[in-house]
């Protein structure tokens, strides 16, 4: 009798409990839920979804420019209002480094202390550290082995004398999830899912064949990419490990240039803080993924003690995505803003490029501006033509767009050391202060190598919007 009435109080429990079902009459109301209204990411403007004709608006026999335009849709997302200047990148060369000092202090050979605070100059250089245990204790001096810790990710230039941080030391180690490629019907463990072709039989002895991206760091202090080809295992062949020197590359003022005087820019383009606010340059797409991880992950740390937070990452955006903002979503925009001329009959300059041949500064810059100088298009982005060419996340090749969906298009492909060097191409957009108004039009596309550090190349970044149903915005 005790079981009968355990039983029948469990299918009252299942049947007047379950959500939803309570007051439906048996009909399938399905199954509520409190929707996420996404704030504005800082610093980000909302490029809502739509479509337009991708690729030249005009065709331009001067500069053999070809008209072949295709019709394109794209979802909406979020997209930094200006490039990203030194003063934010400082930040993230600044993590590393504060995260290389904190795994030397609990370094047994260090001290083994982590309660540090490092405090700076406006120049981001250290001044004499204290330790702070807690607000009842003063701040102290650190011990020589404490010291040791902080001064170690820094040296003195031999030539000056000036004590300088160790740019070689800025590694930052990252870890991503491919989920695309895991998401592959041909991935899938389950063999009988794999083709779901019923006139197939399933064959159980196929092997299928991964690459899987993996780095480390020799005992010569050398980071060493490898790529591994192997039969599928687990999901973890789809986690790929990468190791970046993320600090930027100085020298391109003087090795992008010959014979010219740029050396005052090379010493303080990315040191002094009259740059601050400028777009931060010699940044490989490499390392302009590596800042889109970090930022993705200094975010969600901030979230840490509200239990697991899940968001859409920042990124590159794929070269549909920064065509469509930067023409403001209209076909017959080949800049951002209307019109064919770069500048408004007054003579006012819309973007930072070079006017005349060998006149820079006639548009008021030499070389590059500071971020938001000139009018934002309709979407309010600054810089999207000028300034320095971007970014994207997309893979270069000469017909891309006969291999790609008119919905969210996207090239990609993912270079393995040993591959040719011509197939590490990535495409930039935009043009930069040292191009002529041809090549800072917002439907011409151009290239470089993924691992090539230049004094006119930057990136903005993007996050996809949480969708919303039709009529929400």
């Amino acid at each position: 009798m005790k079981r009968i009435i355990l039983f029948l109080a469990t299918i009252a429990i299942l049947t007047s409990c379950a959500p939803g079902s309570q007051g439906n009459g048996g009909e399938l109301v399905g199954v509520g839920g409190t929707a996420w209204a996404e704030p504005t990411p800082y610093g980000m403007v909302l490029v809502k979804r739509g479509s337009f004709e991708m690729g030249p608006a005009k065709k331009d026999s001067l500069w053999g420019t070809h008209q072949e335009p295709r019709g394109i849709s794209i979802d909406a997302f979020w997209m930094d209002e200006t490039e990203i200047t030194n003063s934010k990148y400082k930040q993230f060369v600044f993590w590393v480094r504060d995260s290389i000092i904190r795994e030397r202090l609990a370094d047994p050979a260090y001290g083994g202390n982590e309660a540090f605070k490092i405090e700076e100059d406006r120049e981001g250089n250290p001044v004499t550290p204290h330790l702070n245990w807690n607000k009842a204790i003063p701040w102290r001096n650190p011990t020589e082995d404490e010291a040791r810790a902080i001064e170690s990710v820094y040296r003195t230039n031999p030539i000056t004398g000036k004590r300088e941080l160790d740019a070689a030391q800025m590694n930052y180690r990252y870890e991503v999830f491919n989920h695309t490629e895991a998401a592959k019907r041909k991935h899938r463990f389950d063999v009988t899912r794999r083709n779901l072709n019923t006139d197939i039989r399933p064959n159980y002895d196929e092997q299928i064949m991964i690459s899987k991206d993996t780095a480390f760091i020799d005992d010569e202090g050398r980071i060493i990419r490898e790529t591994i080809t192997r039969p599928l295992q687990s999901e973890f062949d789809f986690l790929h490990t990468y190791i970046i020197n993320i600090y930027p590359d100085t020298t391109a003022w003087v090795n992008d240039f010959d014979n010219a005087y740029n050396e005052p820019y090379m010493r303080m383009y990315f040191a002094h803080a009259g740059y601050n606010d400028y777009p931060v340059v010699g940044i490989s797409w490499e390392q302009a993924n590596a800042f889109c991880v970090w930022r993705t992950n200094y975010l969600v740390a901030s979230f840490a003690g509200r239990g697991p937070v899940f968001i859409e990452p920042y990124r590159l955006p794929t070269e549909a995505e920064w065509e469509y903002a930067a023409r403001a979503g209209k076909n017959e925009n080949k800049y951002p803003w209307e019109g064919d001329a770069p500048m408004a009959e007054k003579g006012c300059f819309y973007a930072n490029f070079k006017p005349d041949k060998g006149n820079y500064v006639k548009d008021g810059n030499l070389i590059t501006a500071r971020v938001g100088s000139y009018s934002p298009n309709e979407f309010g982005l600054y810089d999207m033509a000028g300034n320095v060419s971007e970014w994207t996340s997309s893979a270069y090749t000469e017909t891309a767009n006969l291999h790609t969906s008119d919905m969210n298009p996207e090239y990609q492909y993912n270079a393995a050391k040993e591959d040719p060097y011509k197939m590490k191409r990535k495409i930039v957009r935009g043009g930069s202060w040292k191009d002529v108004s041809n090549f800072v039009r917002a439907d011409v596309r151009m290239w470089e190598y993924q691992n090539e550090q230049r004094s006119y190349i930057g990136f903005r970044c993007v996050r996809s919007q949480i969708g919303f149903a039709k009529g929400r915005k």
